[in-house]
């Protein structure tokens, strides 16, 4: 059998930071394809990459990046709808994992003096301190117990 039971009778946390991992998962799933099939792999096209000489490393970069970035939203979305007990750790890896790319969109590995960043860096930004609410919220006991729908 490809997947295990549910682990959703498990979850104690907030259903709505699984149905945002959910959400979160298809935000992941879209560029990936966008990456992995548009022509440029949306680095000229989106993100507004001067390719100079390295046209092929730029879209063969943006292509592998965009293939994670689907399996991953993937394993988001599954988690969301049918093993819920591991939402916070999905949620706290992507926080860490939005987290580095805003230090290194913005700060440390900043792009060039123009000025210019890529969508994602913007989303980044976004990203962070929701996933932080959410992640809080999965980790949260609820006061009240009654009978909800999974």
């Amino acid at each position: 059998m490809l997947l295990p039971p549910s682990t959703n009778d498990d979850y104690r946390g907030s259903l709505a930071a699984a149905w945002f991992l959910v959400l979160l998962g298809v935000a992941w799933v879209v560029p990936g394809m966008i990456h992995m099939f548009l022509p440029d792999g949306g680095a000229g096209s989106i993100a507004g990459i001067d390719f100079g000489a390295q046209t092929r490393t730029i879209v063969a970069i943006f292509a592998w990046a965009g293939a994670t970035q689907f399996a991953h939203g993937l394993v988001m979305i599954a988690v969301g709808l049918r093993y819920r007990s591991l939402v916070p750790l999905l949620l706290a890896i992507s926080l860490v994992e939005r987290s580095l790319l805003s230090i290194f969109g913005w700060v440390w590995k900043a792009p060039p003096l123009d000025g210019h960043h890529p969508p994602e860096h913007y989303g980044s930004l976004v990203a962070v301190p929701l996933i932080a609410v959410f992640l809080w919220l999965s980790l949260r006991q609820p006061r009240w117990r009654g009978a909800l729908p999974s």
